[in-house]
């Protein structure tokens, strides 16, 4: 079987699906690679460096689609709402479309993907289950957003982050506070702690306070308590607007005195919990700065504007959208680490083996014979399995 990694087209993406270094692990599995020249040119990794591999590089995107048996993508048609598009006419039926697809944010493009007739499977759905671990790449995406939102924040306040005693005195350390200890979170805490910053951290499950104070953390424990905290996947569960006024209230003096906050409280496939009110951003002090990892899906902080940095009542906000394109060598080398991990399940000797009781296969596969066959997505749409072709189609 071919894979194809076409170059990214979604406007600023600089990440690239699979790097020259996985190469022989596919081929091992049977799998040989196509790709679109120059497409992991701004990740760091040259034509030169795929076809010494033995990658075949070619000059057009179509080509590409032409000639794989499966399509590898970081940001997918669903995923890119910008270009995607596009590729649609380029898939064939019955070839095999690997990447982020946010099957859960809108019901038109995952039905433009089964019309399309392809087998795809979307990563963010991959089970939070020890052998899924080496291909999770929501994770590892997740692992660099909360490094880089440390290093923006360390940017953008006028102060330094670690205490120094000097020759003009001792300097104090800045003071971060993280809310939301997912996978992003908890690399916040590390990176903020390594600069040298008093770091805290809240989270509404009260299971991740142990992860907190073993990255040298204050965990921020409040006197409310939330119906069932986190789902069977380990992420965070919605609450109702009772419950978030209530934690709003009790998280308003962290906040005030807090250099830099980080918000990261994501509830997949819903729209993001606000967390900061303006009222809490006009008690920060003068430069202070929010980082809002949660920004693509309306922010945790009530001032957030997607893809922009403003500044309200002195404090700047950074509603930065895609922070792993930003750090795109390493990013790429984890994803393609994940997606060739996943390949790998995938495929034995060549060939494409689904079978319908392994979690992994069953929980990723959205759409195959122009159906849309993934029980979450049918769920989360209100689409009646039978009508949906179920997941043995």
């Amino acid at each position: 079987m071919i894979v194809g990694v076409p170059r990214e087209s979604f406007p600023g993406e600089r990440r690239v699906a699979l790097v020259p270094s996985v190469i022989p692990a596919l081929a091992k599995a049977g799998l040989s690679m196509v790709i679109e020249a120059g497409a992991g040119t701004s990740a760091g990794y040259p034509d030169a460096e795929y076809e010494a591999k033995g990658a075949k590089v070619l000059p057009e995107r179509a080509q590409v689609f032409q000639q794989a048996d499966i399509i590898t993508q970081v940001l997918c048609y669903g995923s890119n709402d910008q270009t995607g598009k596009a590729d649609l006419p380029l898939l064939r039926r019955d070839q095999v479309l690997v990447g982020f697809l946010r099957p859960v944010g809108a019901l038109e493009t995952v039905q433009d993907i089964a019309a399309a007739g392809v087998t795809s499977f979307a990563v963010e759905l991959m089970p939070r289950i020890t052998r899924a671990q080496s291909m999770d790449a929501l994770s590892s995406m997740a692992t660099i957003c909360g490094y880089k939102a440390v290093l923006i924040g360390a940017d953008t306040v006028p102060r330094l982050f670690p205490m120094m005693t000097t020759a003009a005195g001792t300097i104090s350390p800045a003071r971060v506070f993280i809310i939301g200890c997912g996978v992003a979170g908890l690399q916040a805490i590390a990176t903020a702690r390594r600069l040298g910053a008093v770091t805290s951290a809240y989270d509404l499950r009260p299971v991740v306070k142990e992860q907190v104070q073993s990255l040298g953390g204050r965990f921020v424990e409040l006197p409310i308590e939330a119906a069932d905290a986190q789902d069977a996947r380990g992420y965070a569960r919605a609450q109702d607007e009772s419950f978030y006024q209530r934690q709003r209230e009790l998280l308003g003096r962290v906040v005030a005195e807090s250099d830099v906050v980080i918000t990261a409280a994501v509830i997949p496939g819903k729209q993001s919990p606000i967390l900061v009110t303006e009222e809490m951003v006009k008690k920060m002090a003068p430069g202070s700065a929010i980082v809002d990892l949660a920004a693509e899906r309306g922010g945790n902080c009530e001032l957030t504007q997607a893809g922009e940095t403003v500044v309200k009542h002195s404090v700047t906000i950074v509603g930065a959208i895609n922070l792993a394109s930003r750090v795109p060598y390493h990013a790429s080398q984890m994803y393609a680490r994940n997606l060739t991990a996943f390949l790998t399940h995938l495929v034995k000797d060549g060939k494409l083996q689904l079978n319908p009781e392994d979690e992994i296969t069953r929980d990723t596969l959205v759409t195959r014979g122009g159906q849309i066959v993934n029980a979450l997505v049918q769920k989360v749409f209100s689409l009646p399995a039978a009508a949906a072709g179920g997941q043995g189609s």
